[in-house]
């Protein structure tokens, strides 16, 4: 799998109404995990959006999510980048270089749903989501 940059959108949760909206606008496939899907341990989690990923068939792709329950929530910083792939080279050189001078709110590093995955701010106040995906086995 090549690369790929898009849109990540946050919600006050609210992001599975949100997700079906824009699935019915642009059609496609939706998946939808929620914390409780990881075993998130904190039961008001557990029907909450992890993360939701739309892929349509003109090749949009737009994922979104829950706020996590530590995060505010701020209209106007909903939204964030995601760059998301298998070459983990390629995107721990992007990761880097976003980083660098900027704010690292989670370390990329492996989590439990088994990819690796960070999230940075970087010097100009844009938000980052690194992730690399594992082989598949």
């Amino acid at each position: 799998m090549a690369s790929r940059l898009n849109p990540y959108l946050t919600f006050d949760g609210d992001a599975r109404e949100a997700m079906e909206f824009y699935h019915g606008v642009f059609g496609g496939s939706l998946n939808v995990n929620t914390f409780g899907d990881f075993g998130a341990p904190d039961e008001s989690l557990a029907d909450k959006v992890m993360h939701s990923q739309l892929e349509t068939d003109r090749g949009f792709v737009l994922m979104g999510s829950d706020l996590a329950p530590d995060m505010p929530y701020q209209p106007g910083n909903t939204i964030s980048v995601s760059l998301s792939g298998d070459d983990a080279d390629e995107l721990r050189g992007y990761w880097a270089k976003l980083s660098e001078g900027g704010n690292v709110a989670t370390p990329l590093e492996k989590q439990m749903w088994g990819d690796e995955f960070g999230m940075c701010v970087d010097r100009f106040g844009v938000t980052w989501l690194v992730d690399i995906a594992q082989p598949q086995g």
